[in-house]
């Protein structure tokens, strides 16, 4: 049976499905990054297949241009654009994409060479495109929901960093004195992965939009003048055109950039310094220690949960930052930690480094998820959507940035 919401109805003190929103929310936000993530994890399986080509620091760089691109087109199209077919399609790629990992390495047997790289490179830049579809798709989509939606969509954004890690030490030291060892659970690592990637496109397509509190953010955006939740509305059952309380004119993309161009630069600038550190130079710039071949997977998964934990931070609200200034800031000391990183790496010990990480991973989820949920508010539906994809691109411009700026760890150490 088929409903219409009219915009003139009162909002409801109460809607139900929060808790499980929420809930969906984590598991759409780990499975927009799990894919990515679990990549950066099994770094030291690419890196003895590869031990000249960089994979940590080529990998990302090829990511990166597809997943900018791709953004950059779907944000300046975002109005119309369907946000249910963007998410799904990215979802879905992000499936096939881990799941072509998986196939290309048996079909190959597990070798190195160039062919192999160009192909894990190739899947790579599937990863950079369904990221774009995700995350922009996502973050426009719930920039008009509660805020508590958006902060848990990026607390499963960081888990999807920290549940990888962890994953990738448990497999490790599992297979390790195995034959093989290594590969295999590299493999078992991948398929968890793709499983992952495939609950998403299940719950976005048969839970999430009939949340009865979902339903009602996007009818609510409808009756504002947003096109994009139509798609969403009718696998709900809401197919009667919405009632609009009145005609509204939004602010236009370019307005919004300008009006939020400090929000936009925050996230540029909070990406720039992290993906400068991580994970290029925490795998080939930090020497060798007492941990030995774990000491780089012990500093991603310390980053990681410390990014998660991040995450969670403003909730307390007392120590929210909501300041535009003050977020700013903060924004910029994080530029400090880059001569920490270098003289930690050229003179302190193991300790130091994985104290820095911890903290890098901390401030990176504390100021990321304030970000996020600063900037929509007061904005109308069609308008929130615009600008989530604005922050989005900015994010990922910020990403680019940073893994660009990460190869200038190397220089002078006499070999590219």
């Amino acid at each position: 049976m088929t409903t219409a919401v009219s915009s003139k109805s009162p909002s409801p003190t109460r809607v139900e499905g929060k808790f499980m929103g929420t809930l969906v929310c984590w598991i759409l936000g780990l499975g927009s990054l799990v894919s990515w993530n679990s990549l950066l994890s099994i770094g030291d399986y690419y890196y003895a297949l590869f031990p000249n080509y960089h994979p940590s620091r080529v990998l990302t760089l090829v990511y990166q241009p597809f997943a900018l691109g791709a953004m950059a087109i779907l944000a300046y199209n975002e109005a119309r654009v369907d946000t249910r077919k963007r998410n799904l399609a990215g979802y879905i790629l992000f499936t096939l994409s881990t799941a072509a990992l998986i196939v290309l390495d048996l079909a190959t047997s597990g070798r190195g060479g160039v062919g192999n790289y160009i192909g894990i490179c190739a899947i790579v830049g599937l990863f950079g495109i369904a990221d774009a579809h995700v995350q922009g798709g996502m973050v426009g989509d719930l920039a008009f929901m509660c805020p508590e939606f958006m902060q848990s969509f990026f607390a499963g954004v960081a888990a999807s960093g920290a549940l990888t890690s962890g994953l990738r030490l448990i497999t490790k030291a599992a297979f390790e004195k195995s034959n093989h060892g290594l590969r295999k659970g590299v493999m078992l690592f991948l398929a968890i992965s793709a499983f992952f990637e495939f609950l998403c496109v299940l719950l976005y397509t048969f839970i999430f939009p009939k949340l009865p509190i979902v339903k009602h953010y996007r009818t609510k955006a409808a009756a504002e003048g947003s096109k994009t939740v139509a798609a969403d509305l009718a696998a709900a059952g809401i197919t009667k055109p919405i009632e609009q309380a009145e005609q509204f004119e939004r602010l236009s993309t370019k307005q919004l950039l300008i009006k939020n161009i400090d929000y936009e630069l925050d996230l540029y600038f909070i990406y720039v310094l992290t993906l400068s550190i991580f994970p290029g130079f925490l795998y080939e710039n930090t020497g060798k220690h007492q941990l030995g071949s774990w000491y780089a997977l012990v500093l991603i998964a310390m980053y990681n949960v410390w990014d998660l934990i991040g995450r969670y931070v403003p909730l307390i609200k007392i120590i929210e930052l909501k300041s535009r200034k003050g977020l700013m800031i903060a924004i910029i000391s994080r530029f400090l930690l880059i001569p920490c990183f270098y003289y930690t790496a050229k003179y302190g010990d193991q300790g130091y480094m994985i104290f820095l990480v911890s903290f890098l991973g901390l401030t990176n989820g504390y100021l990321t998820v304030c970000v996020m949920t600063a900037a929509p508010q007061g904005y109308k539906g069609p308008e929130q959507n615009a600008l989530g994809n604005l922050l989005v691109l900015f994010l990922l411009a910020g990403i680019f940035t940073g893994v660009a700026l990460g190869w200038l760890w190397i220089i002078g150490n006499g070999k590219f």
